[in-house]
């Protein structure tokens, strides 16, 4: 009984009022919090890049590492030219020990930034 109650207050509400509520878990740094309520969101709205973006942040910093990635590729695959989504996957592809396969993601992110390595 105890999780159903639990899952229908991260559910609860508008859609506005959940992503303010992501972002106020995310701010205090419940981020587990965060993604209970943002899997929800995302769910509804798959097609907006900000909640999946928050939903990846905030499985990046509860070492959910897999799942960030997961919706980093989906932001990545729908916008290839999405800056911070490109240093977000390099830098949970190098937490996970797969250094190659950020290195390729953060130069993407360095160039899209501006910031071109000098010979």
């Amino acid at each position: 009984m105890e999780r159903t109650h639990e899952a229908g207050y991260y559910a609860h509400g508008t859609l506005a009022e959940r992503w303010e509520r992501a972002q106020l878990f995310f701010a205090a740094r419940d981020y587990a919090g965060a993604a209970r309520v943002l899997d929800g969101l995302v769910e509804e709205v798959p097609e907006q890049t900000g909640p999946r973006l928050l939903l990846a942040r905030s499985y990046y910093h509860s070492a959910q590492l897999r799942r960030a990635e997961a919706q980093l590729r989906l932001v990545v695959e729908r916008d290839p030219v999405e800056h911070y989504a490109r240093l977000m996957l390099g830098r949970t592809l190098e937490r996970q020990g797969r250094k190659e396969e950020a290195r390729t993601h953060l130069r993407i992110a360095a160039a899209f930034a501006g910031d071109f390595e000098q010979d």
